[in-house]
């Protein structure tokens, strides 16, 4: 299992990168860079962790990160059996934190672009239109070059920072805790949490993966997750029911189950608490909002 990221993807020639990756699935380790990090999930389907916040993502899934904040989109169990027709694709753009130059930063023109930087540092979900404006921007992107391309960075940038449609996704707490080491045991966490989320998990399986006693594992996880083991599993869980509910069109009573809860009265509880919602109007809310969504 590697380390954390800590090498910088980004050439000294170079000012940012941009990368078209088409893989089996996405990078299935849990890690964190020095770059600020632009991602769009072109093709693809998973739940995404941004720092101490988890969700489901999928095609049109768009994300921007700070310096050192952990980070991973862990495809579904289904991109890892070798099925060739699951395949990932997304476009990845990094940059550092002194773009566009420590000097100009600092100036009162960059004052908005400075703020949201300052924001990316808990994770942004860029959605709505705004998403679909960058995710063009992005593809079109990958076909300049030279002083052009940094001006068209600029102006994603610009184009974001006048949003209103985004989302700040971890906790204001939360504080990057990791280490190398910690980075791995992480990893082998959220593999196993992702492949086993719909059976039951004790602590006294998945403590002694991390070759601790379930009290030591349950403080070193509070710690670097900022939240419990169980509210991870339940999220997780829950994320994996919202897809089901408008993708698989299951009634609540069937997501309930093929989730990995035990009982309807624990799911619905436990939905509502993370979704702010019941499970049931999680479903028709979406159908309204597909039924509304304008025809091309």
């Amino acid at each position: 299992m590697p380390h954390a990221l800590r090498k910088s993807p980004i050439p000294d020639t170079h000012t940012f990168v941009i990368k078209e990756l088409r893989e089996p699935y996405f990078d299935p380790n849990w890690h964190f860079h020095q770059e600020y990090q632009l991602f769009v999930v072109l093709k693809g389907k998973g739940t995404r962790f941004v720092g101490d916040h988890i969700k489901s993502f999928e095609e049109g899934d768009l994300v921007f990160t700070g310096p050192n904040l952990p980070h991973l989109w862990r495809s579904d169990v289904g991109y890892f059996e070798g099925n060739s027709d699951l395949l990932t694709h997304g476009i990845v753009i990094y940059f550092q934190e002194h773009f566009p130059g420590k000097d100009l930063i600092q100036k009162e023109e960059a004052i908005h672009l400075r703020h949201f930087l300052d924001k990316s540092r808990r994770g942004l979900e860029i959605g709505g239109n705004c998403a679909k404006q960058i995710t063009q921007m992005m593809k079109n992107l990958l076909k300049k070059d030279g002083l052009e391309s940094i001006i068209y960075l600029l102006e994603m940038l610009n184009t974001m920072i006048h949003s209103h449609e985004i989302l700040e996704l971890s906790s204001p707490g939360y504080t990057n805790s990791l280490k190398d080491g910690d980075s791995e045991i992480m990893n082998l966490i959220h593999a196993y949490v992702m492949d086993n989320f719909k059976h039951t998990i004790s602590l006294k399986e998945v403590s002694s993966i991390a070759n601790m006693t379930p009290t030591s594992f349950s403080r070193y996880f509070k710690m670097h997750a900022n939240k419990t083991f169980s509210e991870l599993v339940s999220e997780v869980r829950i994320g994996h029911a919202c897809r089901l509910l408008i993708e698989n069109k299951m009634n609540v009573s069937q997501t309930c189950y093929e989730s990995g809860f035990q009982t309807l009265t624990n799911f619905n509880r436990q939905f509502k608490a993370l979704m702010k919602r019941t499970p049931l109007q999680y479903k028709k809310e979406y159908e309204s909002a597909v039924r509304k969504t304008p025809k091309d």
